[in-house]
């Protein structure tokens, strides 16, 4: 088991220079954990220009994965959420930390309606700041379809990654 588990993390550093680090540090920051990537992905490529696109590759497997999750996130709160509504409307007792349901804003409202016009393409905003991450939950929610939305997310985060990188490499030749 020891050597098997010491093939994975071998394959996962590619040219050990930090690449699997990279894939995890995306990952959790594509998670609803405040936290961002570009350092890592910065950093890294300081260090080792020569794994751009391996750099890039690996931060957006890692980051569009962690979207992934907080889809499948989303979606279990969502079911949750009904079983929890369903309970309630059977006339079974509710937990006694049980917060009764609010009305949705006026924002959250036109935000639903956005997402369900435009469905899984509303993935390839992932990349925002603040609201990306809570976008891909959403998703889930709104049982927008995975593997379109999975496909948007790593677009999104590629052209992300690719733009951010490559300006803030130019802005910090050395």
């Amino acid at each position: 088991m020891e050597v098997w588990f010491q093939e994975i993390l071998q394959s996962l550093a590619l040219p050990q220079y930090g690449l699997s680090t990279l894939f995890v540090v995306a990952l959790l920051s594509a998670t609803l954990l405040p936290m961002g990537s570009e350092p890592a992905v910065v950093g890294l490529l300081q260090l080792n220009p020569e794994l751009f696109w391996p750099a890039i590759f690996t931060a957006t497997a890692g980051n569009t994965i962690g979207g992934a999750i907080s889809w499948w996130m989303g979606l279990g709160a969502q079911q949750a959420w009904q079983a929890a509504r369903q309970r309630r409307r059977a006339g079974l007792p509710d937990t006694p930390d049980a917060k009764p349901a609010r009305a949705l804003s006026r924002h959250e409202r036109r935000a639903r309606i956005w997402l369900r016009k435009w469905g899984a393409k509303t993935c390839l905003l992932s990349w925002l700041p603040v609201v990306g991450d809570p976008l891909c939950a959403v998703a889930g929610w709104l049982h927008l379809p995975f593997w379109p939305c999975v496909f948007y997310m790593a677009v999104g985060k590629f052209l992300r990654y690719l733009t951010m990188t490559a300006a803030i490499l130019w802005a910090l030749p050395g």
